[in-house]
């Protein structure tokens, strides 16, 4: 029942990130001027939390058949679970070679490799009892199943949350891009930057630089080329000032 249960959340879990994926794509409009974007960030936050729901869940079972033990029909639970991590794994297999480059595709794919796991562990428990007859080995596989999805769900829900939050996406370093852009020919200082996560994939920087020179062109078209070569950063909204503002009152 709690594979049943993850299996369903996982479901759930696909479809949110292919929607996302889909809205992700949608042009900007008057009032969303960034587009829809953000949705895979929801996704991705959705995802982690869903994680977690089944964990709740499978945790609460696991402890109730400790103590009240139930008889367990080990062929049919390793059959069934054998098809569902063979299913799962392959599955998770599609999005292993962009999970690194998206948090909304991580998502679906720690989603299913926690299913192909908990799959797994109950072939594993499904196993142990048929030839010990100890119900108990159920609770126990269940447990440390979700010990292992809550350790993988932790840094997705934590960079769901932060970009949720327009913090900088976790390989972008503010104080570096600061660094970069004072390091620029002419460029005295750089105050009131921001970076945030667009998406999951596309980040915006916007900042301030008090600067020097008189070819201002050419320097925020360096500044620009700094920004997406260095750090991948296309989305740049640079103010170009010879001295700096006063009222820049969060600088």
């Amino acid at each position: 029942m709690a594979d049943a249960g993850h299996n369903l959340s996982d479901v759930l879990g696909l479809a949110m990130a292919g929607g996302a994926a889909w809205l992700a794509r949608r042009n900007a409009g008057p009032r969303r001027t960034y587009g829809f974007g953000k949705a895979t960030v929801l996704a991705a936050l959705g995802n982690a939390l869903l994680l977690i729901f089944a964990c709740g869940v499978i945790t609460v079972e696991a402890i109730h058949r400790f103590t009240q033990p139930a008889p367990v029909q080990s062929g049919i639970i390793i059959t069934v679970a054998a098809i569902g991590f063979v299913i799962n794994l392959g599955t998770a297999m599609l999005f292993l070679k962009d999970q690194h480059k998206d948090l909304n595709v991580k998502g679906a794919y720690l989603h299913m490799m926690a299913d192909a796991a908990v799959s797994l562990g109950v072939v594993v428990a499904g196993v142990l009892i048929w030839f010990t007859g100890w119900a108990v080995v159920d609770a126990i596989v269940s447990l440390l199943i979700v010990a292992m999805i809550m350790i993988s769900t932790w840094g997705l829900l934590k960079d769901s949350v932060n970009l949720a939050l327009d913090a900088a996406p976790a390989h972008l370093d503010p104080s570096e891009i600061r660094e970069a852009l004072v390091a620029l020919e002419g460029v005295d200082a750089v105050h009131d930057l921001h970076v945030w996560g667009l998406s999951t994939t596309d980040a915006a920087l916007t900042a301030h630089i008090v600067h020097e020179r008189e070819d201002a062109d050419s320097l925020l078209a360096e500044a620009q080329k700094l920004a997406k070569g260095r750090f991948g950063i296309s989305h740049t909204t640079l103010q170009l000032e010879r001295t700096a503002l006063d009222d820049c009152h969060h600088c």
